[in-house]
């Protein structure tokens, strides 16, 4: 009996931890506005296909899907096409990110590629 409860709760906290964690999407309008507006924490990295420091980027942020110590939603930007977003987040260079708590800003850096400087960044408190 005790067996069969244990492995049932270890099956449920794996199941249920990484809903918690880091999940990363391509972007979109709808995406963003629908995280601001419950207050979710929710970054936008700018990132190019032919940019060196954006697919490490890429591999860092990756190792953060499934901990839920990195909470929210990275949504990826294509620095190449999403002119308008750019202008209006004032991004002048590809691999940006920029940490939103709901519609507050909440840390901007670039270029960053250390794994513990991009997980301070996506977790840094209001």
């Amino acid at each position: 009996m005790y067996k069969t409860l244990a492995l049932l709760t270890l099956s449920l906290c794996a199941w249920i931890a990484p809903a918690h964690a880091l999940d990363i999407t391509p972007y979109s309008a709808q995406v963003l506005q629908a995280k601001q507006q419950a207050g979710e924490r929710v970054s936008l990295h700018f990132h190019a296909p032919w940019c060196p420091t954006c697919r490490a980027q890429d591999k860092v942020f990756k190792t953060f899907q499934g901990d839920a110590s990195v909470p929210g939603t990275l949504l990826l930007v294509d620095y190449d096409t999403e002119r308008d977003l750019k202008r209006e987040m004032n991004v002048r260079s590809q691999a940006t990110l920029i940490v939103f708590q709901g519609k507050t800003q909440i840390s901007r850096s670039g270029g960053v590629t250390d794994p513990e400087q991009l997980r301070a960044e996506l977790t840094k408190p209001n």
